[in-house]
């Protein structure tokens, strides 16, 4: 317990930065209109392809009895690789509606 509360009290400012930037992604994503979140979640949740590879590197790094951060890392991937796939069904549905329907 006293080497948890010493690392936070050590990262107090990337706590705030973090919590600060949930608060601003929530309003930021709050006021886009319905019409425009679709495609630009399905943009977004693409981009997480980055968080899998960083993840990866960061699981190949690690030595082999820190599991905590064998975890992080590996629900990292598996959570990284849902957003992904969501994603592009999104977007593949989305473009689907422009298609013309065949007689």
């Amino acid at each position: 317990m006293e080497t948890m509360l010493s690392w936070i009290h050590a990262n107090i400012e990337i706590i705030y930065i973090v919590i600060l930037s949930v608060f601003l992604g929530i309003e930021v994503i709050g006021r886009v209109p319905s019409v425009l979140h679709t495609p630009l979640m399905s943009g977004a949740n693409a981009i997480h392809g980055v968080v899998i590879i960083g993840a990866i590197i960061v699981m190949g790094r690690v030595e082999a009895d820190n599991y905590a951060a064998l975890i992080v890392g590996f629900l990292a991937v598996i959570l990284g690789t849902l957003n992904v796939v969501g994603g592009f069904m999104v977007t593949d549905r989305m473009l689907e509606m422009f298609k013309k329907k065949k007689a």
